[in-house]
């Protein structure tokens, strides 16, 4: 996503500098004009004050980068968490930049990485002053109106996270609807399901075309993917959240259970939620490999 979201600024006219640990995808984006970096130091020195960073990194690595950059920062500059990161880090990390007279923006970025190449849905939190400096950047990184301020520190990646849980839930109904399709005694084309639901039903969504797509690239039987879903952490987030709100939030959390029990009890719903998670986030999903998330660490 992060070197998608490159180009796609790239074309909008933004003068940007890029950093990645592997030298290989740092060249690749600077065919294309950005300035590219070996470093979070030459980074830095290739910008100017105020600086607008922006990290697209797994949650798991933000304070890691937090803790090298922000002593080369100077005040007044700002830096976007665009990563799925937990809302209550992300108040955290805001309060704590903030003492260092850094700005901070969390921002939800849902689309994939194709969306993160034609348009994303971008969804931001922080100081509201902050946001409407940048909305330009938002503006030109979104599909048409797809993006907007959800409200103080914390609040973009806390929607994000909604979204995803309300995204489990979304599929695992898709996934148990086909394989009950599946399991009947009728001869029916999956395919041929998935185009007909997809025109003016009310299930038409992105999610019924990429399942669509997903027959014809792995057929319907989808044999080479996997029945064991992994999870990246945002529905177990939801889940609990909604706990401490005092939500009842049966659909996700079962949606949730089912992707922690497929690891010993893989299936056929099990396979239609791992190509659904292959056809918009690129994640690897085949049987003979691992099901690991994307590792996509630009700046």
């Amino acid at each position: 996503m992060g070197k998608n979201m490159v180009l796609r600024l790239l074309e909008h006219g933004w003068d940007i500098a890029a950093y990645d640990p592997i030298a290989e995808n740092v060249r690749e984006v600077e065919e294309k004009g950005a300035k590219g970096t070996g470093s979070l130091k030459a980074l830095v020195e290739k910008t100017e004050t105020p600086r607008l960073l922006w990290l697209m990194v797994p949650h798991q690595r933000v304070d890691n980068v937090l803790k090298e950059l922000t002593p080369l920062l100077n005040k007044g500059d700002t830096i976007i968490d665009g990563g799925n990161s937990n809302y209550k880090e992300s108040i955290r990390r805001g309060s704590e930049l903030r003492e260092k007279g850094l700005g901070f923006l969390d921002v939800g970025v849902s689309g994939g990485p194709r969306g993160a190449r034609e348009g994303a849905c971008v969804m931001v939190g922080g100081e509201k002053g902050l946001f409407e400096k940048y909305e330009v950047l938002f503006r030109d990184m979104a599909a048409p109106d797809a993006y907007g301020y959800m409200g103080r520190t914390g609040a973009g990646h806390f929607v994000k996270m909604v979204h995803n849980g309300i995204e489990y839930g979304m599929m695992q109904a898709i996934a148990e609807g086909f394989a009950v399709i599946k399991a009947s005694d009728f001869d029916i084309d999956l395919r041929e399901v998935c185009r007909v639901y997809n025109h003016r039903s009310v299930i038409e969504s992105r999610l019924t075309g990429w399942l669509q797509k997903a027959f014809e690239e792995y057929g319907e039987d989808l044999d080479e993917i996997s029945g064991s879903v992994s999870h990246s952490g945002e529905g177990l987030w939801t889940v609990e959240t909604a706990k401490e709100l005092g939500v009842s939030v049966p659909v996700i959390k079962e949606s949730l259970k089912f992707r922690e029990e497929s690891q010993k009890t893989p299936s056929f719903t099990g396979q239609i939620l791992s190509a659904l998670r292959n056809q918009f986030g690129g994640h690897e999903v085949k049987n003979e490999q691992d099901n690991r998330e994307s590792k996509d660490t630009y700046f």
